[in-house]
């Protein structure tokens, strides 16, 4: 034993040193057998468009002057026993727009009418499409005699946009943002009698908050709560860990308020749950007593000799379980709060260290939108699409620019990825700090969470008044969170306002003025918090501004932007510049870019395209994200009819200390790979196999073909995973290949998906100019790829997909 620890700090170390728990995760469904609280997430809904323009097709929301002029009669679509039999059924998370039609432009726009349709990636929604910005949804809600007395909320996690929520006909709540979770206590408005209770909530898309794709609709999760007078409130319990040379140090703040009229004695029992899923009582339990309408915090400090740690490669988990119990030992209320035990920290001379060991922040900045189902991604979409960047060799996110959605954040806890939480308005005003507050109430216990960052590229960042604004915040924040630093995006400016204020500086590109800058500030952490932002269309080798195409080699960029090569050779040398945050991990719909003008619906910043497809660039970062792994990538492919003779751009991407280039046997020349860069070579085209061989001391260690296909012939199908719950999503994959099972790269073919005993609920190919419809079951491919997203139902779940003219593949998943 240790001279000088106590009983309580020595606990269990040996039974922490374990792997992560299978837990629910916050949010999920629950009801404890021991009593206590109950969750239900409100994922099943009646959906109908509104009219903003049109008081009659919007249910009579507005009808007249005295809408609001009695509580519980506000529009007909709010009341328990409207008619919505004929509405959508719909599972939330759900994004209205992506089922919209596209805006094709008839004629000149006014510039900012343009930019704004374009920016939204074109769809029919927003002001001049008053008959698709209003959205209804309603469910009914399961209310007993048995909850009489008990309170009762619901949690929010994101709305878009201007909610506004009725229970019974009366209006309880109305939410601006269309990113920042709310509460919505709901207990006064029931029917604990036997009649109806319905949720309605409207929302009103006409108006955006940024200028990207942002969807419509209830596109995060919804929980309803049930819990006892006296209970721990939401958002209260935090945990907050360190790490020093006795052991991991956790300190645990959990509030308990008494809602009820009369005074309670009761206990608080804190365990904690290994990561293997034992349990540990980690003190004993403690006598609260409050008063009528008291809320109280009871803290504590506990150390662990040997923990497990959580990082980037071991994201190990653990449960602090909170309950409150009466003398009688009947448990009236409880929380479950993951947590990891880690130490974070921003240096300015030698970066980020996680666990006092220094870590290079290989990021991508995120919005949040998929291929085929837009803004509603369904939790395991959400994971796909960390895995795709974990397998790269990434290990951080910047959520741009809004809070994320906590399926993400729970997800990023999980896989080990690093992230940094972006509030959307960068105002002190009272609606911006409330949205501020409840993004750190909600985000902070994460481990994955290392920063928050205030805001990007605001008008006034270099200002004095940037500065007043940000200071404000920034202390706000520290309040409600002293572990993590405060950050902004910045573009220019970086010596006046926000600069001097927030801990840690961001500079969006210009990562070449980094390095003056630190001299100047020696004193401020440093990263680069948008960088790069190559442009390039998947598959595609020669620009063609006529088909808004962009070749995929590392070569195009806007302006303000660099190559990856460029501004990684830059960060990777530098240990003072703690990483950097590509602009984007993946394309985005909306902000179209280089092309600006229909039909193009989506940037081609991402290092994968919109449905998670990668580009060649994916292959520069794997190769030096990943270095301990062996790997080359060729580009381009080698189908190029009619160019017999004439050399074509081969490079290769690579970490191997040698590449080879062959075709069909005979070697083109080897070459040593630079570090954190390519090789190139001109190659004559002729038909058949070009091979990247990379060898270290002089041994093959990696290869990479590129073989002249035949004509299509079949296609393939591919899926995340073999097992699924019913509810869940699984990804499937198609690819077109010819008679030998060589990838058509050129491939266009329409591809029909069909899904027995599930649902194929969007489709895509990543085409960044495509204008068919994402909420469908057919899809052309794109460079040989598409993409389909299937519900899973009950049972077997057999997958298929089809062409005219090919053989079809089929696949077959369990539901668990």
């Amino acid at each position: 034993m240790d001279e000088g620890l106590t009983r309580r700090e020595l606990i269990g170390a040996s039974a922490l040193a374990i792997a992560a728990p299978t837990v629910a995760a916050p949010g999920s469904a629950e009801a404890p057998s021991t009593g206590g609280r109950r969750r239900e997430r409100l994922d099943r809904w009646k959906f109908h468009l509104g009219h903003a323009a049109d008081v009659e097709k919007d249910f009579g929301f507005g009808r007249d002057q005295r809408t609001f002029a009695k509580a519980g009669q506000a529009a007909d679509a709010a009341m328990p026993k409207f008619d919505d039999s004929g509405w959508a059924d719909v599972i939330v998370p759900h994004d209205w727009a992506v089922a919209l039609p596209f805006a094709r432009p008839k004629g000149p726009m006014p510039k900012d009418r343009a930019d704004s349709v374009a920016s939204h990636g074109f769809k029919a929604i927003g002001r001049e499409f008053p008959e698709n910005s209003i959205g209804w949804y309603r469910t009914p809600l399961e209310i007993s005699a048995a909850d009489r007395g008990r309170r009762i909320w619901l949690e929010f996690d994101g709305v878009f946009r201007d909610a506004r929520v009725f229970v019974n006909g009366y209006e309880v709540a109305r939410n601006d943002s269309g990113y920042a979770p709310f509460l919505v206590r709901i207990a006064d408005f029931l029917d604990y009698d036997g009649g109806p209770n319905v949720l309605a909530v409207r929302c009103d898309a006409t108006l955006g908050e940024g200028w990207f794709y942002e969807g419509a609709g209830i596109y995060r999760h919804v929980d309803l709560v049930r819990a006892d007078p006296v209970h721990i409130p939401q958002g209260g319990v935090v945990v907050r860990t360190s790490v020093t040379p006795a052991g991991g140090v956790v300190h645990t703040a959990i509030d308990v308020v008494n809602s009820g009229d009369a005074p309670v004695d009761a206990r608080l029992r804190l365990t904690l749950i290994a990561p293997d899923g034992r349990t540990i009582d980690i003190d004993d339990p403690k006598a609260i007593s409050l008063e009528a309408g008291e809320q109280r915090t009871f803290e504590d400090r506990y150390t662990y000799p040997q923990p497990q740690l959580w990082s980037a490669e071991q994201p190990n988990l653990y449960v602090l379980r909170a309950e409150i119990f009466t003398p009688d030992k009947r448990v009236i209320d409880n929380a479950d709060t993951r947590f990891g035990i880690r130490d974070i920290r921003f240096d300015p001379e030698r970066g980020f260290f996680l666990n006092g060991k220094p870590v290079k922040l290989l990021g991508t900045c995120n919005h949040q939108d998929h291929a085929g189902v837009g803004t509603g991604i369904p939790d395991a979409l959400h994971r796909w699409r960390v895995k795709q960047l974990k397998e790269m060799g990434s290990n951080a996110w910047r959520s741009a620019h809004n809070p994320p959605a906590s399926a993400l954040l729970d997800i990023c806890d999980e896989l080990g990825m690093l992230m940094i939480c972006e509030q959307r308005i960068n105002s002190s005003s009272e609606e911006a700090t409330s949205e501020l507050e409840r993004m750190i109430r909600r985000d902070r216990n994460h481990p994955c969470v290392i920063a928050w960052s205030l805001g990007n590229e605001e008008p006034h960042q270099a200002t004095a008044r940037g500065a007043r604004i940000n200071d404000d915040l920034k202390a706000f924040a520290t309040k409600l969170d002293p572990t993590r630093p405060t950050t902004f995006a910045m573009d220019q400016g970086w010596d006046n306002g926000v600069g001097r204020v927030v801990d840690v500086l961001g500079f969006n590109y210009r990562t070449n003025q980094i390095e003056a800058y630190h001299h100047r500030h020696p004193e401020q952490p440093v990263y680069g918090s948008e960088t790069g932002s190559t442009v390039a269309t998947r598959g595609e080798y020669v620009t063609d501004p006529a088909r808004h195409i962009v070749r995929a080699y590392d070569t195009e960029h806007p302006w303000w932007a660099t190559t990856a090569e460029e501004w990684w050779t830059i960060v990777a040398d530098r240990p003072y510049i703690a990483g950097g945050f590509v602009w984007t991990g993946f394309d985005y719909r909306g902000e179209p870019t280089p092309y600006a003008e229909f039909p193009s619906i989506s940037s081609q910043f991402g290092i994968l395209d919109t449905c998670g497809f990668p580009k060649d660039d994916y292959y520069y970062y794997r190769a030096w994200w990943r270095p301990d792994q062996p790997l080359v990538h060729l580009l381009p492919h080698w189908n190029w009819p009619g160019r017999e003779g004439q050399p074509i751009e081969a490079w290769a991407h690579g970490n191997t200390e040698e590449v080879e280039i062959k075709l069909n046997g005979r070697s083109v020349g080897r070459k040593a790979m630079p570090r954190n860069r390519h090789l190139e070579w001109r190659v004559p085209y002729a038909p058949g196999k070009l091979e990247a061989l990379g060898y270290n001391g002089g041994k093959l260690v990696a290869r990479d073909v590129r073989q002249t296909s035949g004509s299509a012939h079949a296609v393939r199908l591919s899926l995340d995973r073999r097992l699924a719950k019913a509810g869940e999503v699984v990804i499937a994959n198609a690819s077109v290949v010819d008679a030998r099972g060589r990838p058509v790269p050129t491939a266009d073919n329409l591809l029909r998906f069909r899904a027995a005993n599930g649902k194929v609920i969007g489709v895509g190919n990543g085409n960044p100019n495509s204008v068919e419809a994402d909420v469908a079951s057919e899809r052309h491919a794109f460079n040989g790829l598409a993409q389909a997203i299937v519900r899973v139902g009950r049972g077997p779940i057999d997958i298929s997909v089809a062409g005219d003219g090919l053989t079809g593949a089929r696949m077959r998943i369990m539901a668990l």
